[in-house]
């Protein structure tokens, strides 16, 4: 088991070079030499070569205490790619993890949680109350990411260079599909971005980077992160007094407020990259309210409508 370390290492850096996110590399990484430390620790020592289903369906079994089914799904899903690997390098002749099969995952039952409309209003409205060198640079990331449902990653990648403002259109990388698509925005994002480019311009002269190509920079003049994105619409959440859960809210309610004011299902694919439509169907939801309305247009309504009427001249 000495030489795993230096099969994960060359792994991960095969996904670098499939242009894998940094995110996913280093979860990738993380999980593979967490396996690697309980295999270690097995007496008597395993033999990389020999390992078989049997142990590995043992740690799958340890590793699931207390996880949900998708953590569980992504485990079997990076071993196995893991395995493929190995077989590429002709470590093994046939992975054992091929036909072990990740918890059985129903989409309906994990929909990301929408941002309800009223504490979207308070969170912008505690955006707007920040001090003057951050109010501009919130409100931009979150017209950003509610107004076009950008993934958290593809926030931090976006460069000046992707905004066309003569056009309103966000050009946004194909990292994670493959995929490159260009976004345009309403007017409302368009003046939110326009207000916080002085912002930026003024930091970059103070910090003397005017060389930085990142869209978004943090207060010392370099590209803002993933964390102090997410670290940035929290606060304002916190001071809204809002439940918040994760950046990601941000794109399903603009998927689903996109559906709920009629915009088709390959429309709202197109805006969030999407590979296929059925990805698309998990964001659809649904309010209560929205419901009652929609039963209201059942055509039963008319019948039992008109019978009443029947009914009432009757008894006149």
């Amino acid at each position: 088991m000495r030489r795993w370390d230096s099969l994960v290492e060359g792994y991960t850096r095969e996904c670098e070079a499939r242009g894998l996110a940094t995110v996913t590399v280093a979860m990738r990484r993380r999980e593979l030499d967490r396996c690697g430390n309980w295999l270690k620790r097995r007496r008597p020592k395993v033999n990389l070569e020999q390992l078989d289903s049997e142990l590995l369906i043992r740690y799958l079994q340890q590793r699931g205490t207390f996880r949900a089914k998708a953590t569980m799904a992504a485990v079997v899903s990076e071993l196995k790619s893991m395995g493929e690997y190995l077989v590429a390098q002709g470590m093994w002749t046939k992975n054992p993890m091929r036909w072990i099969r990740g918890p059985k995952m129903d989409p309906r039952m994990c929909l990301p949680r929408r941002i309800d409309k009223v504490h979207m209003k308070q969170i912008w409205e505690a955006a707007e109350k920040r001090g003057p060198r951050l109010r501009e640079t919130t409100l931009c990331l979150l017209a950003v990411l509610y107004g076009t449902g950008l993934r958290r990653g593809e926030l931090e990648r976006l460069n000046l260079a992707d905004w066309d403002r003569d056009n309103g259109v966000l050009k946004v990388d194909g990292q994670k599909t493959g995929q490159e698509r260009k976004l345009p925005v309403g007017a409302g994002v368009w003046r939110c971005i326009e207000a916080y480019l002085p912002v930026r311009q003024n930091r970059l002269e103070a910090a003397g980077r005017l060389e930085e190509a990142a869209f978004m920079i943090d207060r010392f003049g370099k590209r803002m992160r993933s964390d102090s994105i997410s670290r940035a619409v929290s606060i304002c959440a916190k001071a809204a007094g809002t439940p918040f859960v994760s950046l990601h809210q941000f794109r399903h309610s603009c998927a689903a407020d996109l559906l709920e004011n009629g915009a088709t299902m390959p429309e709202v694919k197109s805006v969030l990259g999407h590979a296929t439509i059925q990805t698309t169907m998990r964001y659809i939801h649904v309010s209560g309210e929205e419901r009652a309305k929609a039963m209201q247009k059942h055509p039963i309504n008319d019948f039992l409508k008109a019978d009443a009427e029947t009914a009432e001249r009757a008894v006149i």
